[in-house]
């Protein structure tokens, strides 16, 4: 047909180019599989307009391995013992207050060496960061004011803690058989409110609570035998048959 070329089986016609005509320009895109690469080919690697990573093996993957190896390097380095010590120390003290006793056995069961340790906790021991005696005063107050607990529950846990005897008498001293009696009271009234069952099993279970806490068997079971008897006339005659001192004494007996 006048005006148009001619079509071959291999595509446009390839004769040459008259002039003045435009040569055409390569198409970007997928190359054929197995053809040469496309120099204008974003894809290519061999391609001006290629990202910087895809140019070369020594790129920006080699510049992060690079700066691994340095932080490897860094991380490896040993660190000085006394630094981990006080760290260690620093983490456990965030949590709560802490004997020196505790701290020790941290630091023995992070591999802290004993003249290493010994060195750190003296020195915590003089600045006041680590104080037994305030430990052992603030234990008590703590723990009998929100768990009701007793001086003998109190002294095992002070003993538990690594608190010596003379620093746990002393924290111990400040809490008073009055007070003693008083919290004993006010537990009991406080579980016979919803305290279910025959007179006598809620009061043997009373009892056993405020054994479990630590109180004497004289002071759980005139306790729970006067707040019984503040309850009704009924519960009242119950708590009339309750020989306190006897069964203080039996229960003495048992526990020795």
């Amino acid at each position: 047909m006048a005006g148009r070329r001619a079509r071959s089986g291999r595509g446009w016609d390839a004769s040459p180019p008259r002039a003045g005509d435009a040569t055409p320009r390569p198409r970007r895109g997928r190359r054929a599989a197995g053809g040469p690469a496309d120099p204008g080919d974003p894809a290519s690697a061999d391609s001006p307009d290629a990202p910087a990573w895809d140019t070369s093996r020594g790129g920006a993957g080699s510049a992060r391995r690079a700066g691994g190896s340095a932080r490897d390097g860094a991380a490896a380095a040993p660190r000085d013992e006394a630094e981990v010590a006080r760290e260690i120390c620093l983490r456990q003290l965030a949590v709560r207050p802490r004997t020196r006793a505790e701290l020790a056995t941290a630091l023995a069961r992070r591999g802290i060496s004993e003249e290493t340790a010994d060195q750190v906790l003296d020195r915590y021991d003089e600045v006041g960061i680590i104080d037994d005696a305030a430990f052992a005063r603030a234990w008590v107050s703590s723990r009998h004011a929100g768990r009701g607990l007793a001086r003998r529950a109190l002294a095992n846990e002070l003993r538990q803690r690594g608190v010596d005897g003379d620093t746990a008498s002393e924290a111990l001293d400040e809490l008073d058989e009055t007070t003693e009696a008083e919290t004993a009271r006010a537990l009991v009234e406080r579980k016979l409110r919803t305290a279910r069952g025959e007179p006598d099993a809620v009061f043997r279970r009373l009892v056993g609570m405020l054994a479990r806490k630590g109180y004497p068997a004289g002071v759980a079971i005139r306790a729970v035998k006067d707040a019984i008897a503040a309850q009704s006339a009924e519960a009242a005659e119950f708590a009339e048959q309750i020989d306190a001192d006897a069964l203080a004494d039996a229960e003495g007996e048992i526990d020795r």
